[in-house]
């Protein structure tokens, strides 16, 4: 199975929780996107904990299971896409997420979450924990 995580699911792995573990230890693929990284990066600046994060984090991207996966055009087309349908609907979503559901799309990867207003992307394969 080939996964890609919302920032909620690589923060349920730190913290342990069953459902988030079970789900990326599962994975055959375990895929990151750049903007998930960019949140995750940006929470441990605000924190008091920066260096021990971006260790786990580093230690994280390492596995062989896991890939870190860059931005494209095709994201970026299917973004604009889902940006407008939601706006049509009058069902905005945080625009960082709709950048991670496209660019799950993109990969063909079901994403893992712990935030419910995914459900308003149509064609979005997710597992919510």
């Amino acid at each position: 199975m080939k996964i890609m995580l919302d920032t909620s699911a690589y923060v349920g792995f730190k913290r342990n929780i069953d459902e988030a573990v079970e789900l990326i230890a599962g994975a055959g693929l375990v895929l990151l996107s750049a903007v998930v990284l960019g949140e995750l990066m940006f929470g441990f600046r605000n924190g008091t904990r920066f260096r021990e994060n971006m260790k786990d984090l580093h230690m994280f991207l390492d596995h062989e299971a896991v890939e870190l996966v860059e931005i494209g055009r095709d994201t970026a087309d299917r973004y604009a896409r889902i940006a407008a349908g939601l706006k049509t609907q009058g069902t905005p979503i945080p625009t960082n997420d709709i950048w991670i559901a496209a660019h799950a799309m993109e990969h063909g990867a079901e994403l893992v979450t712990s935030d419910c207003h995914f459900e308003e992307i149509a064609g979005l394969v997710y597992t919510m924990f």
